[in-house]
């Protein structure tokens, strides 16, 4: 009857790791130096799609502190798929309203935005449509520089269920 039941509570154990399929594909933030983001610094993020008949929902994570002066950020985030050359877009991504804030989780007095770049994506003709590796290049484009209190940018990927 113990050994039953330890099997029992293995196979149990074995159907709940089944069930929880890892959904994040990539992610990877990169730290401004002294949150103080200079328009000379971008930071690249690179991966591996294998899975092209996946969908995938790309997101800017941005993390910034209470002291951040703007309501929006201006970036231009350089794109390359395998084989094509690298395609730029400029983008302007709402952080906060007057009347509801930061559109962010917050920790404290750190905020972290969420931001979905499919629409931008798909507008300007951009998808995972073949396998190999992506390579992305972020830069912020604000007239202040350098931008103050950004403290991480970064992206994350993952596949639609």
């Amino acid at each position: 009857m113990n050994l039953l039941r330890i099997l029992l509570f293995f196979v149990l154990i074995s159907f709940g790791f089944y069930s929880c399929t890892q959904v994040d594909l990539y992610e990877k933030n990169a730290t401004i130096p002294q949150f103080k983001w200079k328009s000379s610094y971008s930071p690249e993020f690179s991966f591996t799609i294998k899975d092209t008949t996946a969908q995938y929902e790309l997101f800017l994570v941005l993390r910034h502190n209470e002291k951040y002066n703007y309501n929006n950020i201006w970036l231009n985030i350089y794109m390359q798929a395998p084989g094509d050359s690298m395609r730029k877009i400029s983008v302007e991504e709402q952080l906060a309203s007057n009347e509801h804030g930061w559109f962010a989780t917050a920790m404290d007095d750190i905020y972290e935005h969420r931001i979905s770049l499919n629409k931008e994506l798909v507008n300007n003709n951009f998808s995972f449509r073949k396998a190999g590796d992506y390579h992305f290049k972020i830069e912020q484009i604000m007239r202040e520089d350098p931008l103050q209190n950004v403290m991480n940018i970064g992206l994350r990927i993952e596949k639609k269920p």
